[in-house]
């Protein structure tokens, strides 16, 4: 990761309010496990995913961005990097800070846009990888 990306991660991960988009009520998935991690880590954490009615992780789900009723900071993407682009620009709409497009989630098109409209941006990285990474274990 070159210096430009990693002050990108510490900024982002100095934010403190995530929307994870697609976040899943299984356990054994990687944004579920990512959402925990964060949620242990302090941040506020509010899952969005459509499927799911009700709460997931101790949190009202949301099925849009659009629909959750408080500031989002950094919209945290699990979806298909084919689908990642739609999120980014919801994440544009909200006024959201960043967007952080998980490990294998690439939309260099997106990306742009999201700098464009003044948002930082991750892509093919984990919070779960970086936090620790940068901030040691028990940051």
């Amino acid at each position: 990761m070159d210096d430009a990306d990693s002050h990108s991660v510490r900024e982002i991960l100095g934010l403190h309010a995530f929307a994870v988009v697609g976040c899943s009520p299984d356990p054994s998935r990687d944004s579920h496990r990512v959402s925990r991690f964060l949620q242990s880590k302090g941040y506020r954490v509010v899952p969005v995913n459509p499927a799911v009615d009700g709460e997931l992780l101790g949190e009202r789900c949301y099925p849009r961005l659009a629909d959750v009723p408080e500031p989002v900071e950094v919209v945290d993407i699990f979806r298909r990097a084919d689908q990642a682009g739609q999120h980014v620009d919801e994440a544009i709409a909200i006024g959201a800070k960043a967007v952080w497009m998980q490990l294998g989630v690439i939309d260099e098109a997106a990306a742009e846009r999201a700098r464009a409209a003044g948002l930082k941006v991750v892509m093919d990285r984990c919070p779960a990888i970086e936090h620790p990474r940068l901030f040691g274990r028990r940051g």
